[in-house]
């Protein structure tokens, strides 16, 4: 049994300089050239079943979005390793106890921000070997649970590289063992239930070889049975802005499943950072570790079309609620700068620079340099308001345009201010030096401006994501017990996690992991259980 101490990292600070020109030029990378990093074609050569997991009764697992930091991952690993869980409904007093998960799949970004083996190892595998570690019990690969994992755009931006070593064939990944050698993967489930687990690469298309592993495992359903896709993305939610977003299911559903008769009764993802569920059969449940995602944005209803029609599916439940999303936003004017001290920082540091430019040229204004600076300035902002956006509009433009005039503002506030100072009149160097005296009242100001634009931004659908990534929020995190009863049905139990866990210390009691919470975790049910038939 592996005994070290794990790698306790912090959240990622997305909006750290370094790490926020690095998601913008991987998304860029990633939609220009996508297509030359894809490895799933090479994976042909690798064989791999269909995988059987058709007994009487299963309980099966599902969690995605998972390797960020350390406290926040550890706490999902550490529910998900516990023989078994004792819950709660928020509005019942009746309490429930599930047993953990025979097989374990993983929904999608199983690291952040991008896919290395050393990432991998600090922010994924570590947290969840120390929650369930391997035994040295010569007979444990037959009573191990097993797992499955599903790449996301994360693990996708080495190119798959070090996923396919974590999750290769036969790999020990703490207590759970991982049989797959690809990327995408098809499950036998008990009483005619199936899961289809598929790798759409950055929503580019499904390569030939998925589509013949798909075809030959179809080749065993039968009229009646029930399938579950379980896919990178929640692409039936970005329908409303996008309508072919859900192309892709919609041609997979068509090509391998055809005009049997065999049912899609779930669409399963993770990708998006909370837990949202559309009619009875479309959930989201992005809750594994990862910053917490807003929900108050998330349409209505959702018209997943279909051929000659689009059925309606109204957004029954979120998690968190639309009101403490609401609530969640309002908190990016403080944690935004406590996470990312080094962004405040360049915010000001560029204040100062337009400042030492106004200061410089007088007494002219509009000189090469402050033209430069403030041209800067406003790229930036309005690349900034497209950062994800999945079609630009003229409120993207818009958003971008008034946020830099916001800042503009501030540097013309900030020179006629400084211009009633006495450091104005020294001699140079001094009264260019000087100008040093404004980076921390600058970097303070200038920090909140952002905060301001990305709340306004978000009640027009601009910069959503950013609004919750600045905030790096590790609370309100959630994941999926299914159980797969005797009778056929299928029960989903929509798992919550109100506070992650902050402090650990060595585990004295009977569970297998090696650290505990130094205070008790307190899972509940999201909502009611589901039932499906």
């Amino acid at each position: 049994m592996d005994t070290t101490e794990p790698i306790r990292k912090k959240p990622v600070a997305w909006f750290a300089p370094g790490q926020l020109a690095g998601t913008a030029l991987r998304v860029l990378l990633a939609q220009r050239f996508g297509a030359y990093l894809d490895k799933r074609e090479l994976q042909a050569m690798f064989e791999q079943p269909t995988f059987r997991h058709d007994s009487e009764e299963l309980w099966l697992d599902y969690v995605a979005d998972v390797g960020d930091g350390f406290d926040s991952t550890y706490s999902i690993a550490y529910l998900l390793a516990q023989p078994g869980l004792d819950l709660t409904h928020p509005e019942s007093d009746a309490e429930t106890t599930l047993p953990r998960g025979q097989v374990l799949v993983m929904g999608g970004d199983q690291v952040y921000p991008v896919g290395s083996a050393v990432a991998y190892r600090e922010r994924c595998e570590g947290p969840y070997s120390t929650a369930f570690p391997d035994s040295d019990d010569d007979g444990a690969d037959l009573r191990a649970p097993a797992l499955y994992a599903l790449p996301g755009n994360h693990d996708w931006y080495d190119g798959l590289t070090a996923f396919l070593r974590l999750f290769g064939k036969g790999r020990h990944f703490g207590g759970w063992r991982s049989p797959q050698s690809r990327s995408y993967f098809a499950l036998k489930l008990p009483h005619g239930w199936w899961l289809y687990a598929i790798d759409e690469q950055f929503d580019a298309y499904l390569d030939e070889p998925q589509m013949d592993y798909f075809r030959a495992a179809a080749k065993e359903l039968k009229p009646g049975d029930r399938v579950i896709i379980a896919s990178p993305a929640p692409s039936w939610v970005y329908t409303e802005e996008k309508p072919s977003e859900y192309d892709t299911i919609r041609y997979f559903i068509k090509k391998i499943i055809g005009d049997r008769d065999v049912r899609v009764k779930l669409h399963l993802s993770g990708d998006a950072h909370h837990y949202a569920r559309y009619g009875d059969g479309f959930i989201t449940c992005g809750g594994g570790g990862a910053y917490l995602a807003g929900t108050h944005g998330l349409p209505k209803g959702i018209a997943v079309p279909v051929v000659g029609a689009a059925a309606v599916h109204p957004l029954r439940t979120t998690y968190p609620s639309k009101e403490d999303s609401k609530r969640y936003g309002w908190g990016v004017f403080w944690r935004m700068p406590l996470r990312n001290p080094t962004f405040a920082l360049l915010i000001g540091l560029l204040h100062t620079l337009v400042l030492l430019a106004f200061v410089s040229s007088k007494p002219r204004i509009l000189t090469l340099p402050v033209i430069g600076i403030v041209t800067i300035a406003f790229a930036a902002t309005v690349g900034f308001s497209t950062l994800e956006a999945r079609v630009i509009r003229k409120r993207h433009w818009a958003a971008g345009f008034l946020h830099g005039c916001g800042h503009l503002t501030l540097a013309i506030a900030g020179m006629i201010l400084w211009n009633r100072l006495p450091f104005v009149h020294l001699d140079p160097p001094w009264g260019s030096a000087s100008t040093l005296l404004y980076l921390p009242v600058a970097s303070l100001l200038g920090v909140q401006i952002v905060a301001a634009y990305l709340l306004i931004a978000d009640r027009f659908g601009v910069n959503r994501n950013e609004l919750f990534s600045g905030q790096g929020i590790i609370d309100s995190k959630s994941f999926l017990r299914m159980k797969f009863a005797k009778d056929g049905s299928l029960t989903i139990y929509p798992i919550g996690l109100e506070r992650s866990g902050r402090a650990w210390q060595p585990n004295t009691g009977p569970g297998p992991s090696l650290l505990e919470p130094a205070e008790p975790l307190e899972p509940h049910l999201i909502e009611a259980p589901i039932v499906l038939s």
